[in-house]
């Protein structure tokens, strides 16, 4: 089953490894530097010019990738939570 997390991306479920708020997150500095360093090293992909909202945490091919969303953290685990329920039926 796939995410849909923004513009026209969807990512596989499996892929999943967090699914991250960027206002309560960004304020511990550890997660800032976790960020940043991401950047530099070229991990992160913006879905769009929209402000993110949130940032999901994704191993492809055995590479971290980070996803910056302009959805919320609550509607990404609602659409999330709602694919598992699917795939259980």
């Amino acid at each position: 089953m796939f995410l849909h997390i923004g513009g026209d991306v969807v990512i596989p479920v499996k892929d999943v490894i967090a699914i991250m708020d960027i206002d309560t997150t960004t304020i511990s500095k550890d997660t800032k530097e976790f960020l940043k360093i991401a950047e530099e090293e070229g991990f992160i992909r913006s879905i769009s010019e929209d402000l993110p909202k949130s940032f999901i945490i994704t191993e492809v091919d055995k590479k971290s990738v980070i996803f910056l969303s302009p959805i919320s953290s609550v509607t990404l685990k609602k659409r999330s939570q709602y694919i598992s329920e699917i795939a259980n039926l």
